[in-house]
């Protein structure tokens, strides 16, 4: 077993900039529509000494060939009333106030997919039920591309689940724009084929005074690094980061926030849970949050916990924290790597609970509260049912840890 927690770099007084200049963090590159500002990475920058570039499948490089739909079916395929899926132009999708990219595979999204998806939730809607997007590969030999806008009126309360399943190698570009007052949940769900790589990154605007709580489910797949970005458009902003992981042997799982609190008076809260276990299993976590000078009255914590399950694994796990004022309400982190609890196991075994069994509660225990914190009732069983097959692949309990 291999465990990486790197201290957080905390960064206090930072020296003033010339008057108009825009900070930039050194831990998130700006945003550019210009593919040449985002030359292909060697692997010793620090946005990506962890991930394996062989593996990315060509992810990094223009498609050979024209890339493949997914699909984008809504579940029932049927919308919301209201609620519409339409495609809109590379000039619209600016216009809109998408949310460039800061990288390399999301600035390749935007060179070369076919077409710019706008799902539209309109100002004052209430969605009783939610809006579910599957997404499905047939052939990791497969590229897609997927560059999506998804826009939340104001005051509107909607969640919206992303299903990703099957075989593709797959890289996307989504902006949330979300608009002042209202109150929103994503969900998106990597449940791929062992075969699929992923790419993803997830660009949120919060409005003034709106609430989104994102959540990052991750079972399957390769390879999958997954970039969310939260910034907020005024005052007032809330912002909920979940996630939660379980990493085989030999997959890659790799999960990256940055939180820019640019604005007073806003809020955010990360919390990431995830376990492993099989020979080469890797995960990676890395939070960073920018305070700047301007957000005055801001509170912010992030989170990391792994649960290491059999010798082989690796887990990196990396809070970072930017601080440009001291007049915060808050801002702390907290980062653990772990085995099981003997004390735990030994609580269970004494009560006659066999050791298969004990392990078993013992992850559900784990996993439990953030699965309810996610706040979709449709999906939570299909997410514990998700954490019981994963654990069903353990090692017998005499070869784990």
């Amino acid at each position: 077993m291999t465990v990486t927690q790197t201290p957080a770099e905390t960064v206090a007084g930072a020296v003033e900039a010339a008057p108009g200049a825009q900070i930039e963090s050194h831990l998130n590159p700006p945003p550019s529509y210009d593919l040449g500002d985002h030359p292909a990475p060697t692997g010793r920058e620090e946005i990506w000494r962890f991930t394996p570039l062989k593996r990315l499948g060509g992810l990094l490089e223009a498609p050979a060939s024209a890339p493949v739909d997914l699909g984008w079916a809504a579940a029932g395929d049927a919308l919301p009333a209201g609620v519409t899926l339409t495609t809109v132009s590379d000039a619209e999708a600016r216009e809109l106030g998408e949310v460039p990219p800061n990288d390399r595979p999301s600035a390749l999204v935007v060179e070369h997919a076919d077409v710019v998806r706008l799902l539209d939730v309109p100002a004052e809607a209430e969605l009783d039920e939610p809006i579910v997007l599957d997404l499905r590969g047939t052939s990791a030999e497969d590229v897609s591309l997927s560059r999506t806008i998804v826009r939340i009126g104001r005051f509107a309360q909607a969640t919206i689940v992303l299903l990703h399943s099957g075989s593709a190698r797959h890289s996307a570009l989504t902006s949330y724009l979300v608009g002042d007052g209202a109150n929103v949940t994503v969900l998106t769900l990597q449940d791929w084929d062992d075969d699929a790589v992923h790419l993803g990154r997830d660009a949120i605007r919060v409005g003034r005074d709106a609430t989104v709580r994102h959540a990052a489910v991750t079972f399957g797949g390769d390879l999958v690094r997954l970039n969310a970005n939260v910034e907020y458009d005024g005052p007032g902003g809330s912002a909920e980061l979940l996630g939660l992981y379980f990493a085989d042997a030999g997959q890659h799982l790799e999960h990256r926030l940055f939180v820019d609190h640019n604005q007073p008076r806003t809020s955010s809260n990360v919390v990431y849970k995830g376990a492993l276990q099989g020979e080469r299993a890797h995960t990676v976590w890395i939070g960073n949050v920018l305070i700047r000078k301007v957000a005055e009255g801001i509170e912010t914590y992030e989170e990391n916990r792994n649960l290491v399950l059999t010798d082989g694994c690796q887990a990196d796990s990396v809070p970072n924290l930017e601080i440009e004022t001291g007049e915060i309400e808050g801002a702390g982190h907290a980062s653990a790597t772990a085995r099981f609890d003997d004390e735990q196991l030994f609580y269970l075994r004494s009560r006659g609970i066999a050791d298969d069994e004990a392990r078993r509660l013992v992850l559900e225990g784990f996993f439990a509260d953030l699965i309810r914190k996610v706040g979709v009732p449709a999906l939570e069983e299909r997410m514990t049912a998700s954490v019981e097959r994963e654990l069903a692949r353990t090692v017998r309990a005499g070869e784990t840890a």
